[in-house]
């Protein structure tokens, strides 16, 4: 697949909530989350006997609806949301999976990405092309722990730091919480699961917190889900956001925290791209609202790379809060100068260069009251290909623009991620290839400023607890560079 702006795998939500019939929780706070994922969409149920799987390709509104909701009985269920990178969008990788071990089985949903699959089918015993994507490795290694196969040491008591609350009782003989114990120290790379079996559902957030999770509360009831709006829409309240390396064991008896990865693998890395572009505006991460972020990136872009015009537009919906912060510092003025097609979803893929330009007329329509013979600032999050930044700028340029100058409220997007957000290869980077003089020439426009690397970190909180390898090259977990075309697909 070929595509513009960098892409997030997917988004995950769990729900347990006694005595409701939760599929139509799930199925609101999946699309909540519909803009972590637009290719399949899915949701398992359990009503303390068997667990029910309902998935299909397309959007959460158009695989759910109330009769296929009404066959997702019972109190407790999880949901997904996908994207693909490496591997095929088919109905085969829509999730959750589902596992039949153990009495009932489990089902899980993954948003990640992991590195070191060679390694973990090795263990199982596996070729390469056996399982088609990660997520179903990792289902494959749950599953035959619960039938007795081992991979390692099982985390003793010692290793598990802290209780939620102490008053509940902690159950250490169900099969599934004793596998992923087992299984999860053998994982590498970016991953958040929700999993669940027909009693409890199980969170787990990576060592290095690369992808986001959050747990929410009714009065009755627990929700676990990637992005806090997910939590809004159903009536639940944030408790907090899972620690890095943490996993959440929700069930009757409560809620309760264990550390199944060594002390010395913690280090919280949080994607910066969440903040830039993927998470939603008013979502809370690491402590802090998107939406203030991006406000404050402008800003900074602002003071940094100043340039004298007549309006600010920023390019809906990600550059809108950036370019509303370029015009508060700057002085100068903010317009809509662009109406953006809420039909058509936020990632528009296309098999060609050309389609993809022709894309953007689809999704975005110039004001050219608002445009025409005056000098434009444009903020947009991020370049990555520049096809579809260059033809914004052609059809501003039509639309009358005496100047266009873009800012853009992130550094150069130079490397390849992979740690779950579905990025080119090296040699397919714009600013990794060109100058900025050749970038300037090649996207057609008067003026060019990233976001410093030192601004960008300032505006999420000094950058220390978040990854920027896309940005720097810098990968806080090693990566085989050459073996990405080997990679399984993502979640």
């Amino acid at each position: 697949m070929l595509y513009e702006r960098p892409r997030d795998a997917c988004g995950v939500f769990g729900i347990y909530r006694p005595g409701y019939a939760v599929a139509h929780m799930a199925f609101d706070g999946l699309f909540a989350l519909q803009h972590r994922g637009q290719e399949s969409a899915g949701i398992a149920a359990s009503d303390g006997n068997t667990i029910t799987v309902v998935k299909d390709m397309g959007l959460v509104a158009s695989v759910f609806d109330d009769r296929t909701l009404s066959t997702l009985d019972g109190d407790m269920a999880i949901g997904h949301v996908r994207y693909s990178t490496t591997g095929s969008s088919t109905w085969h990788n829509a999730q959750p999976v589902y596992r039949s071990s153990g009495e009932a089985g489990f089902a899980m949903g993954h948003n990640g990405n992991l590195t070191n699959t060679e390694m973990l089918l090795s263990r199982l015993g596996l070729l390469p092309g056996i399982l088609s994507s990660d997520s179903d490795l990792v289902a494959e290694m749950l599953a035959a722990s619960c039938e007795g196969s081992r991979f390692g040491d099982t985390v003793a008591d010692s290793d598990i730091p802290r209780i939620v609350d102490s008053s509940y009782a902690i159950d250490r003989t169900v099969d599934l919480e004793t596998a992923c114990l087992e299984v999860l120290p053998l994982l590498e790379g970016a991953f958040s699961f929700v999993i669940m079996d027909t009693t409890r559902i199980i969170g787990v957030r990576d060592p290095n917190g690369f992808r986001p999770l959050c747990l929410g509360k009714f009065e009755d009831g627990w929700v676990l889900a990637s992005e806090t709006p997910a939590l809004d829409v159903i009536g639940a309240k944030l408790v907090r956001e899972l620690d890095p390396g943490e996993m959440i064991i929700i069930s009757a008896s409560g809620i309760r925290s264990l550390q199944p990865f060594s002390p010395h693998k913690i280090e919280p890395k949080l994607c910066i791209f969440e903040y830039v572009y993927f998470a939603r505006p008013d979502s809370i991460l690491d402590g802090l609202e998107v939406n203030a972020t991006r406000r404050k990136m402008g800003e900074l872009l602002a003071e940094q790379s100043p340039v004298d015009a007549d309006i600010v537009m920023g390019v809906p919906d990600s550059g809108v809060p950036a370019g509303e912060g370029y015009a508060k510092a700057s002085g100068i003025a903010y317009g809509q100068g662009l109406v953006k097609n809420r039909y058509i979803g936020r990632t528009f893929i296309n098999p060609s260069a050309d389609a993809r330009a022709d894309g953007v007329r689809r999704k975005l329509n110039p004001l050219k009251s608002t445009i025409e013979d005056r000098r434009i600032i444009v903020v947009d999050d991020s370049i990555v290909r520049g096809t579809t930044t260059k033809a914004l700028v052609r059809m501003l340029r039509e639309s009358g623009a005496k100047e266009v100058h873009l800012r853009i409220s992130s550094p150069p997007f130079e490397w390849p991620c992979f740690y779950g957000i579905d990025t080119p290869n090296r040699d397919e980077l714009l600013a990794a290839n060109l100058s900025h003089k050749e970038i300037e020439e090649f996207l057609g426009v008067d003026s060019l400023a990233f976001l410093s690397l030192s601004n960008l970190r300032l505006a999420v909180g000094g950058g220390k607890r978040n990854c920027d390898a896309c940005l720097t090259g810098n990968y806080p977990i090693p990566v085989k560079v050459d073996s990405i075309s080997r990679r399984l697909a993502v979640s």
